[in-house]
């Protein structure tokens, strides 16, 4: 299966033309701002990670997540990584995915061999399904399900010898939705991606939250030093810099509130979304795509569902009122 991901400038430089300056990528969910970094010894690049550096980064995920003290947690270089290998932790079977969702969960559990069954939502599960997955929020609609359905959810599945796996890679920007708290119970893993809210998607870093022995199965499965040095010292970092962190989460709210006003000015109809993007609902969805492509702008369209549009954020109000003034001039060609 052909994966359509966002993010794929360089293809549409090379069809739509212009300089990677010209154009405005807001295709991914990825926050346009970067964390602020801090300053890393030379001895970090220069070393293996060690274990004092691992152990630190993994408590200051646990406590950022608000999972709780003895909570298994594993280190990825991304959460995509952490996908890949789900399949391998217990006997292949039937998974069950709540969808339309992020479709690298089907690839991964296709590859490996499980029957895959896709569910319009969590009723929709079959009690032959061992595994579940679950994106809390979802990508792309923003669906949200409710911290109790999950954890019956995975009772019900530990019960059949399997487990759900709860992918809270949108949930920084919104804590009340993640199940972290629960996640040292059997049954349940909850993956979180470092990448997307701090705007640090190259680091490559994510982290599985679950029971100790899930846990150490994990860690086995991704094999020595995981998770780079500096990738490490930077989510450090950024996970206890509380005064940098409430500042950066205002500047992420404004980003958010900018995005939906362009979308109120040039008649576009926003349908759900995150504070990390907005789905949009359009009849020409495909056209409107190519016609912002036209006018440098990128977002991200959907084979399976061609009236959807996904916009990510802003990085600015200047990149917000470009963006409106060539959304207006894309408008009017899909109109004509």
């Amino acid at each position: 299966m052909q994966i359509e991901h966002g993010g794929a400038l360089d293809r549409a430089i090379s069809r739509f033309g212009g300089r990677r300056e010209d154009w405005i990528d807001l295709s991914t969910g990825i926050n346009p701002e970067v964390f602020p970094l801090p300053s890393i010894q030379p001895d970090v690049w220069n070393r293996l990670p060690d274990e004092n550096l691992l152990a630190a980064a993994l408590e200051a995920a646990r406590v950022y997540y608000g999972a709780l003290a003895g909570t298994g947690i594993a280190a990825a270089p991304g959460t995509q990584a952490l996908i890949q290998i789900m399949p391998d932790l217990t006997d292949r079977g039937e998974v069950a995915i709540v969808g339309p969702t992020y479709q690298e969960h089907q690839s991964s559990f296709e590859r490996a061999g499980w029957t895959v069954t896709p569910c319009a939502d969590v009723s929709g599960i079959p009690p032959s399904a061992r595994v579940a997955v679950i994106v809390n929020p979802n990508n792309p609609d923003g669906r949200i399900v409710a911290k109790d359905t999950l954890i019956a959810l995975a009772g019900t599945l530990q019960a059949r010898g399997g487990f759900l796996i709860v992918d809270e890679a949108f949930a920084d920007p919104h804590p009340e939705t993640s199940i972290a708290a629960q996640c040292g119970q059997n049954g349940l893993i909850v993956l979180k991606s470092f990448g997307k809210f701090f705007g640090l998607a190259g680091l490559r870093l994510g982290f599985a939250l679950t029971s100790p022995p899930l846990a150490a199965k994990l860690t086995q499965r991704m094999g020595p030093w995981a998770a780079s040095g500096p990738a490490l010292a930077i989510a450090r970092h950024a996970f206890t810099d509380t005064s940098a962190l409430a500042a950066f989460s205002a500047r992420l709210t404004r980003r958010r509130k900018l995005l939906s006003a362009v979308f109120s000015g040039v008649g576009l109809k926003e349908i759900a979304g995150t504070d990390l993007f907005a789905l949009v609902e359009h009849g020409r969805a495909y056209a409107l795509f190519e016609a912002l492509c036209a006018q440098h702008v990128l977002v991200r369209k959907f084979a399976y569902a061609p009236q959807w549009l996904r916009f990510g954020l802003p990085l600015d109000e200047n990149d917000a009122e470009t963006f409106r003034q060539r959304a207006v001039i894309a408008m009017d060609a899909v109109r004509s």
